[in-house]
């Protein structure tokens, strides 16, 4: 007869034991925090002093829009996934993230679309294109002091603000007849060059389909052409503005700065 180990049955029976009270314990505590009001409902939002499409008192009337009583209700009756759901679906929010504690505390933590560029199509209509490439609409709120893109741009926001940006360069039947690509890629560029983005203020397409760049100083344009070896024409440029323009005369000498030639600066005289 097989002798019984009577210390590991009881280390089985306090195992079981101890994990039957903690189901039990996480049951009671989890009901607890159901039947729990909510007393507080605090909003932050990351990138306020970067832009301010939303403020606490928008985020506050985007749930009262919604029906969404979240003071006072229980947070049994309140679903996280879907109020982070509806925030993301927000034009102005590129991620937001809801919590809640024991304490009836319900967090939301917001973080605002980035413009970079505002388009203004040829039909007048007008719309940003943000850091992950998505197009977004305006915003009755506040105005992104960015770089405007105007002239032979064609893309209307409806057909267009599903698709990134991104996406619109990878596919070819999109960028053979899409610009917003190029001017994208072009604007990331200045951007992340502190001496561009001080510079550029405003891209012209032509009927050539072609970028024009204007500077904020110098009564001249840039032809910068398409978005194809942008880092060697900016190169060009910064090499012709230090040691082409090195006087205070020359800067309204020219009307056009052309960078479109491999390993030159074709300019027009005033």
């Amino acid at each position: 007869m097989k002798k019984i180990n009577y210390k590991r049955v009881l280390t089985t029976v306090l195992w079981v034991t101890a994990i039957t009270a903690l189901v039990a314990s996480l049951g009671f505590v989890s009901a607890k925090q159901g039947s729990t009001s909510v007393k507080s409902f605090d909003i932050a939002i990351r990138n306020a002093d970067e832009n301010a499409f939303l403020t606490e008192a928008d985020v506050k009337k985007f749930f009262e829009d919604r029906n969404e009583m979240i003071i006072s209700s229980q947070l049994k009756n309140i679903s996280i996934p879907e109020l982070e759901k509806a925030l993301n679906a927000h034009p102005a929010v590129e991620n937001a993230e809801v919590s809640e504690n024991m304490n009836g505390e319900v967090k939301i933590e917001i973080t605002q679309r980035k413009p970079v560029v505002r388009i203004i199509n040829k039909n007048g209509e007008s719309y940003y294109i943000d850091s992950q490439s998505k197009l977004m609409p305006l915003s009755d709120n506040y105005s992104a002091r960015v770089i405007v893109a105007s002239g032979e741009i064609l893309e209307p926001y409806a057909r267009r603000y599903q698709l990134p940006v991104s996406a619109i360069q990878q596919s070819k039947a999109f960028s053979e007849v899409s610009v917003l690509d190029d001017i994208y890629q072009v604007v990331s560029y200045i951007n992340s060059d502190p001496e561009l983005s001080a510079l550029i203020h405003q891209i012209y397409v032509n009927s050539e389909r072609e970028l024009e760049l204007f500077p904020a100083f110098g009564n001249h344009k840039i032809v910068f052409g398409d978005a194809n070896n942008i880092a060697v024409k900016f190169n060009k440029l910064k090499l012709f503005y230090t040691q082409g323009l090195n006087k205070s005369d020359t800067w309204n000498r020219y009307t056009v700065i052309n960078l479109k030639y491999n390993d030159q600066v074709v300019c027009t005289k005033r």
